[in-house]
């Protein structure tokens, strides 16, 4: 903004005893936020690697690690979380399997501002408190492991680069992660992530499918997509109100979980069911034009009471599905989600509602929800379902890891998945 000068600080004054002060000071405002959206634009993107760590495919050739039976030390290189973080969830839950078989396992914190990993301890132990593990840098070394798991495309550079040679590389894939941006340098960098030598295991046969298409092959393994049914479930319903409402998980940075769709069929779907009460958790919102409720971040538990409390829920994803479709259908919960060519393929549920991605479409979806008779009876039978649980996922890693250190053939893997081969 231009600094303010006498002559414009006469004239705002004569401005407020003309106007009075709410058409200046919303002038002020405008002013205020075009700067930052100016500055915003202005800035450089950022890369969420340190140059050093940016690989190349055609110089990543590493020589083959000996065989690892037994008990494996196995490194598991991820970002910083932060709390209620799905992805970090789900990798976590591979890492708490890897434990209770018995392997030692060591979170390598990658973090291209600082190499301290003190302050994220506390966040581990307090949010997934069922984790062992010990927690180091992963730019300190990342020696004295059999095996090294990435999860992230900015996280496999990093293994390519920086893991000792005779350690096996694994890269657990939770979704197209090019497709996080549009067609540039980022796009590029994600895309070479699965060329970078590292042993590609998918979550869900969607991610496998969509690397066929975009790379001209699939990764090397597929385990797959569950649900954590033990946190859940249908809450006992002697002495609670009956069901009513809509809840969404909103992300307002994260453009891949539709947040700008879904304000405005929210908005619309107001319009159209005024009575329903909206609840939305994980960021805070304001300037929505109807009333909404805020409840933050929630714990699983208090999550699974939310769901138990409302009839539908909006889960808007343009990659992978997120964990929340299958978490509101645990707990009787509809969930109404945006037909995209992607994620449509991996939930094939019959009571997941799918509606065009648009405004109108998901609204009209959510009014007939909240409309359809016997609530209560349905949300039982939802729940009932029985449905693939984290557990299946978590072994099917584990014996892959396990039979690929080992140098087990392949089939021992495939045979070993829920229903035979992937």
């Amino acid at each position: 903004m231009k600094p303010i000068t006498l002559s414009t600080a006469r004239l705002a004054a004569q401005r407020v005893r003309r106007d009075g002060w709410r058409p200046v000071a919303r002038v002020v405002a405008a002013k205020l936020v075009t700067s930052a959206v100016d500055a915003w634009h202005l800035a450089e993107p950022a890369i969420p690697l340190r140059e050093e760590d940016i690989m190349d495919s055609r110089s990543t050739a590493r020589p083959v690690p000996a065989p690892a039976t037994g008990r494996l030390r196995i490194g598991w290189l991820c970002t910083p979380p932060a709390p209620g973080s799905g992805g970090h969830t789900t990798f976590f839950r591979m890492v708490e399997e890897m434990e209770e078989r018995g392997h030692q396992c060591t979170l390598f914190l990658y973090d291209t501002k600082d190499d301290d990993t003190s302050r994220h301890e506390e966040t581990i132990h307090s949010h997934w408190p069922a984790l062992r593990a010990g927690v180091r840098s992963a730019t300190y070394g990342m020696e004295g492991v059999d095996a090294l798991i990435a999860s992230s495309w900015p996280t496999a550079h990093v293994a390519a680069g920086r893991a000792p040679g005779s350690v096996h590389l694994f890269y657990f894939i939770q979704d197209y992660e090019p497709y996080f941006y549009p067609r540039g340098f980022l796009y590029a960098l994600a895309e070479e992530s699965y060329r970078l030598g590292l042993t590609n295991v998918a979550l869900g046969g969607m991610i496998a499918e969509v690397m066929q298409e975009e790379l001209g092959e699939k990764p090397q393994a597929v385990v797959p997509f569950g649900c954590d049914t033990r946190t859940y479930r249908l809450s006992a319903s002697a002495g609670h109100p009956p069901r009513s409402g809509v809840v969404y998980y909103a992300k307002k940075k994260v453009d891949r979980r539709g947040y700008l769709l879904a304000k405005l069929a929210l908005e619309r779907f107001h319009t159209l069911q005024p009575e329903q009460e909206i609840h939305i958790y994980g960021d805070n919102v304001t300037g929505w034009n109807i009333p909404v409720t805020n409840h933050g971040n929630l714990t699983p538990t208090e999550l699974n009471s939310l769901y138990n409390q409302t009839i539908t829920g909006l889960a808007i994803s343009f990659t992978n599905i997120s964990l929340v479709p299958g978490e509101l259908l645990a707990a009787g919960n509809i969930p109404v989600l945006n037909h995209a060519p992607f994620a449509s393929g991996l939930l094939n549920d019959p009571d997941a509602v799918w509606a065009p991605g648009t405004p109108a479409g998901l609204a009209a979806a959510l009014a007939d929800v909240v409309n359809a008779p016997d609530i209560e009876d349905r949300a039982a039978a939802v729940a009932g379902r029985k449905r693939l649980d984290w557990a299946d996922s978590r072994a099917a890693f584990a014996h892959f890891v396990e039979a690929s250190c080992a140098r087990l053939p392949q089939e021992t893997f495939e045979d070993s998945l829920p229903g035979g081969r992937a």
